[in-house]
């Protein structure tokens, strides 16, 4: 089974993960936790560039749209198909719905050209996506709780609430793979409702 992860800065993604990579470890499961972008050495070098703060020269939203792509087919040949094939069961934090939601609802790209990338360049879609949802304030309070800020969590309020908005057009556009989950809650209860969702798919 291959799980995404999706929502905006400082919603407890990486919390929900952590507990569900757990969970499937002590069943004695065998999973991968990865993450976009990222996951193979040389994608992980693409997410510096993506995530750096660069002072010098502004990224365009096609080059960020088009770096991501590159992080994702890097990935999904390396780490995601190999996993699935060997019947592993895969836990990704953040995959496409990110960039329907970061680059063309947040940056105003059109849908087309990630349309066109993702039919050459996705051969596989999660199963099921756990979209974590909360007030944008609420998140962003929690990411500057972490420390620096990287380059996405240094947009405006205005940028993410587009990007909330993003997730909510694709859980309604794909509401059997994109579970909405309320991250206002505790990260227990959250934990427990993405569990029930999984067995009930078992």
């Amino acid at each position: 089974m291959f799980i995404s992860f999706e929502g905006t800065e400082g919603v407890g993604k990486t919390t929900l993960i952590q507990k569900i990579y757990q969970h499937y470890i002590d069943q004695g499961e065998q999973v991968i936790l990865t993450r976009e972008p990222g996951g193979t050495a040389l994608a992980e070098q693409i997410r510096h560039l993506l995530l750096t703060p660069n002072q010098d020269e502004k990224m365009c939203p096609d080059t960020e749209l088009l770096l991501m792509y590159a992080a994702r087919a890097q990935h999904l040949d390396q780490v995601i198909l190999p996993a699935l094939d060997a019947g592993k069961l895969v836990l990704c934090d953040r995959f496409t719905d990110a960039s329907y939601a970061y680059q063309c609802a947040g940056r105003g790209l059109s849908k087309a050209k990630l349309n066109l990338l993702n039919q050459n360049f996705v051969v596989r879609m999660p199963d099921v996506t756990f979209w974590l949802d909360a007030p944008i304030e609420l998140g962003m309070s929690r990411a500057r709780a972490r420390g620096e800020l990287d380059r996405f969590e240094q947009e405006k309020i205005s940028f993410f609430a587009k990007v909330r908005a993003g997730y909510q057009e694709l859980h309604q556009q794909f509401p059997e793979r994109i579970k909405k989950l309320d991250a206002t809650q505790q990260p227990e209860q959250v934990f427990a409702e993405a569990l029930d969702c999984l067995k009930e798919m078992a």
